[in-house]
């Protein structure tokens, strides 16, 4: 009962850490960076970006937590 539980729990946060990774913004502009202004470089997005990174490697750690244990078999 536990395992088929904690299997539900680890599949949501595989799709809680892709939705977060596809939250993230790009890093670089690539070639349509050239022609703008450096003014969007510095806004309050930065704080959110911030947040977000941090919600990723929890649910990082999480999922790769609740992978060991499902995989080794602690709990049977």
């Amino acid at each position: 009962m536990i395992i088929t539980v904690l299997s539900w729990i680890w599949a949501a946060l595989g799709v809680f850490l892709i939705a977060s990774v596809l939250l993230h913004s790009p890093k670089g502009d690539g070639m349509g960076g050239l022609a703008s202004s450096g003014g969007s470089m510095f806004s309050s997005a930065r704080s959110a970006e911030a947040t977000l990174n941090r919600v990723t490697w929890t649910l990082l750690a999480l999922f790769l937590g609740l992978a060991v244990v499902l995989s080794a078999g602690w709990l049977r």
